[in-house]
């Protein structure tokens, strides 16, 4: 059976208004698609340099406060670590965690160290950077991010 020219003409018109229209849709979807993903990823990455900055800042406050005391006569004064801590399992990796795990046990020894054991410490000043593997770890684990 024959078909008519007309008739060839309508069908292929129509399936190429259908190829179009699907092809409009996809790309749409596609392009909304990346967008949220870029959107959710900068959301993450936006909390995570949120949280390891307030690490950084309390961690220096401490470490600071433990370098001119000789014990740790307030605890509480750990508890803002320790809740930041907890929340960097939440989100951080297990890299960047276990690096400030590592500097809030250096902070509880500047505590307990006697004062003759800091003068020697001075002496060498990257010695204080006690935030230096855990920023590290964070600028490895942000650069993963993007």
């Amino acid at each position: 059976m024959a078909m008519n020219p007309a008739t060839i003409s309508a069908i292929s018109a129509l399936a190429g208004s259908g190829i179009g229209a699907l092809a409009s849709v996809t790309t749409s979807w596609l392009t909304h698609h990346f967008q949220s993903r870029a959107q959710r990823i900068g959301q993450e990455a936006t909390r995570h340099e949120r949280l390891f900055s307030e690490f950084v800042d309390q961690a220096s406050q401490t470490y600071a406060d433990g370098l001119v005391h000789e014990q740790l006569d307030e605890p509480t004064k750990l508890v803002p670590l320790y809740a930041t801590i907890n929340k960097l399992r939440l989100f951080a990796t297990p890299d960047t965690v276990r690096a400030a795990e590592a500097v809030l046990e250096e902070i509880v020894a500047t505590y307990h160290a006697p004062a003759s054991a800091l003068k020697v410490k001075n002496r060498n000043v990257a010695a204080h950077d006690i935030l230096h593997s855990f920023a590290e770890s964070c600028r490895t684990e942000l650069k993963a991010l993007h």
